[in-house]
């Protein structure tokens, strides 16, 4: 019951602190940037947009071998309707003394979201998995196929309109540290294995011919 309720309390806050860094506006995480400008061509909401690209990477684990688990699935969709239910709620901002602590809380709030949902164990994200099951097929070194992934993301998503800013920067050097430390925070402790019984003298003698 608690990796299920750690699971979508993370998958929620991974969703909000996403809004928050599009009401910042000085810079989205590498999808976010992605996701903003192809809501902006194609009028649709952000989180929805969220939704549908998690749906497509999804895809693109049957020809990687990928096999989605409960997270991987429910990421598709919470994280996009927690986005547009707090895009929905947070008035917009405009003084810079307001976006600074809101890129900062943003970008810590993930972190927190990140190890949350992780650390419940119910499967990666759509697009962690796209990267593990590209280095799986490709022999090539996660941190290459991470790094090819998302410049290819930023840069698309910047064409389309998304915006990279210093908080793209900041996110970039930071969530990686942040996200280590909540998920050792987090962790959920593994079942303890059932003791081995050794039966004694009086159950074998039980099963012995009378």
């Amino acid at each position: 019951m608690r990796r299920l309720v750690q699971l979508y309390v993370g998958l929620a806050l991974y969703g909000a602190s996403s809004a928050l860094l599009v009401e910042a506006g000085l810079g989205l995480e590498p999808w976010g940037v992605l996701h903003q400008g192809l809501a902006e061509l194609t009028g649709i909401s952000i989180g929805v947009v969220s939704i549908i690209v998690g749906a497509i990477v999804l895809l693109l684990w049957i020809p990687l071998r990928q096999r989605p688990g409960l997270g991987t699935v429910s990421n598709v969709f919470v994280v996009g309707l927690a986005m547009d239910a707090t895009l929905a709620v947070v008035p917009s901002v405009h003084a810079y003394g307001v976006r600074v602590p809101l890129l900062a809380a943003a970008i810590v709030l993930n972190g927190i979201a990140t190890g949350l949902y992780i650390a419940a164990r119910f499967g990666p994200g759509p697009r962690d998995g796209l990267m593990t099951g590209l280095h799986r097929r490709t022999g090539r070194s996660i941190r290459l196929m991470r790094t090819a992934v998302e410049v290819t993301v930023v840069a698309t998503g910047f064409l389309l309109g998304g915006t990279i800013g210093v908080g793209t920067v900041v996110y970039a050097l930071a969530i990686g540290p942040l996200a280590q430390f909540f998920l050792r925070a987090f962790t959920v402790p593994a079942p303890a294995a059932a003791p081995t019984v050794v039966a004694g003298a009086e159950p074998r003698r039980a099963i012995l011919p009378r």
